[in-house]
C-alpha cells in the first residue's frame, strides 16, 4: 500500500509546477548572453571557438536576483574569474588520462568546498566542475591552450558587460538575508570538509569511468554525477535522479527530432537561445522538465562541431547511457552524503582528526 501511494505522489509530484519567482527578463538575458557568441560565431565563420564562449557565457547564471549592486556585480565578477581558473585547470591537466582523472577528483573537492564555505547559491559548484570536466576531456593541445582560454575569457566578458547593463536597468529592491550562524561552528566546518571530499571522491570516480569504457567524450558522466548530487537531502537526491534519467529519455527525444530538421549553423544559434529561454523559466518550476530541454542544449552546445553531430541515432544512443551512468552514480554519491549514521560518524573521525592535529601544532 505505501509503495502504491509513494509512486501516485511521485507521479503526481511530477506534473505539479511550483510558482514561477523567476523574472522572464532574467532568463531573456541568459539566452542572449548564451546565443550572442554563437550568432557572432557564425558571421566570422568560427563555430567551433564560439561554442566555448556560450559554453562560458553560463556565468549569467550566477548573477544574484537580490543584494545590493555592489554584492551583485562582485558575485558575477568572481564567478567569471572561476569559470576561467575552472577552464585553464581542466586544459593544462588533460595531457594524461590518469592524471586528468586524480586532478580533476582534488579540483572537484576545491570547487565544492569553497562553494559552501562562501554559503554561494544555487547552482553553487555545479557549473565549475562541469566547466572543467569538459576542458579535462579535450585532446591536450598546448598550442591551442590560450586561445581556448580567451574564448572562454570573451564569453565571461561578455556576460559581465550584459549583466552589468542589467543590475542597472533593474535594481535590487531586496537586501542580502544574514544567515543565522551554527551552533557548533566547528560541527559545520567538519560537515563541508566532508560534503567535499565525497564529491570529489565521485567526481573522481565518474571521470574514471568514463576514460575505463573509452567514451569519446567521459565528461558526461562527471556532469550527470554531479548534477544528482545537488540534492538537498535523501530523498531528493533520489527524486532528483528520477526525474534526471525521465526528463533525459524525453529530452534525447526532443534532441534527436531537432537534430533532424537544424542543419545551418544559424538554425542551431536560434535553437540553442530558445532552448536556454525556456529552461530559465522551468528550472524553477519543475527540475524534471527543464532537463527535457537541458538534454537538447547541451547537446547542441558540446557536439555542434563534433563529427557525431550528424549521426543522430548514435549519438543519442551514447549519451543516454552516459547520462544513466552518471544519474545512477551520482543517487549513490547522494546517499553517500546523507545516510545520517555514516554521514555523522564520518564528520565525527575528521574533528577528532582535525583537534589532534590542533593540539600537534600547539
Amino acid at each position: 500500500m505505501k509503495a502504491s501511494q509513494t509512486i501516485s505522489t511521485e507521479l503526481r509530484l511530477l506534473f505539479t509546477f511550483r510558482k514561477n519567482s523567476r523574472k522572464w527578463h532574467l532568463a531573456l538575458l541568459a539566452a542572449i548572453c548564451v546565443g550572442t557568441p554563437l550568432l557572432l560565431g557564425i558571421y566570422f565563420n568560427n563555430l567551433q571557438q564560439a561554442l566555448l564562449a556560450s559554453l562560458s557565457a553560463l556565468v549569467i547564471l550566477y548573477l544574484p536576483g537580490s543584494g545590493s549592486k555592489t554584492h551583485r556585480i562582485l558575485t558575477l565578477l568572481i564567478c567569471s574569474f572561476g569559470f576561467m581558473v575552472s577552464f585553464s585547470f581542466g586544459l593544462i591537466f588533460s595531457f594524461h588520462p590518469l592524471v586528468a582523472i586524480f586532478s580533476f577528483g582534488i579540483f572537484s573537492f576545491l570547487a565544492h568546498w569553497v562553494a559552501l564555505y562562501y554559503k554561494a547559491s544555487p547552482p553553487r559548484s555545479f557549473f565549475f566542475i562541469m566547466v572543467a570536466s569538459m576542458a579535462i576531456c579535450m585532446p591536450f593541445d598546448l598550442s591551442s591552450i590560450p586561445i581556448k582560454i580567451g574564448m572562454v575569457s570573451l564569453g565571461t566578458i561578455f556576460s559581465c558587460i550584459l549583466g552589468l547593463i542589467y543590475i542597472f536597468l533593474f535594481p535590487s529592491t531586496q537586501t542580502n538575508k544574514s544567515e543565522s550562524e551554527a551552533a557548533n561552528k566547528d560541527f559545520r566546518k567538519y560537515a563541508d570538509y566532508w560534503e567535499a571530499i565525497i564529491t570529489g571522491c565521485f567526481m573522481c570516480v565518474a571521470l574514471a569511468l568514463g576514460h575505463l569504457m573509452k567514451l569519446d567524450n567521459p565528461y558526461w558522466i562527471p556532469i550527470s554525477c554531479a548534477a544528482v548530487m545537488q540534492g538537498a537531502s535523501l530523498y531528493h537526491i533520489w527524486q532528483r535522479s528520477f526525474y534526471r534519467i525521465t526528463g533525459t529519455f524525453i529530452g534525447l527525444g526532443l534532441c534527436w527530432f531537432i537534430l533532424g530538421i537544424v542543419e545551418s549553423p544559424f538554425s542551431i544559434a536560434i535553437t540553442i537561445i530558445i532552448l536556454q529561454f525556456i529552461i530559465e523559466i522551468l528550472v524553477v518550476r519543475h527540475y524534471a522538465w527543464a532537463v527535457v530541454f537541458i538534454t537538447p542544449l547541451t547537446i547542441l552546445l558540446s557536439e555542434a562541431a563534433h563529427p557525431l553531430f550528424h549521426n543522430p541515432d548514435e549519438l543519442i544512443t551514447l549519451r543516454f547511457t552516459e547520462i544513466c551512468i552518471g544519474s545512477i552514480l551520482g543517487a549513490f554519491g547522494g546517499w553517500t552524503l546523507h545516510k545520517e549514521k555514516l554521514r555523522f560518524h564520518s564528520i565525527k573521525g575528521l574533528a577528532l582528526i582535525g583537534n589532534k592535529m590542533k593540539k600537534t601544532r600547539s
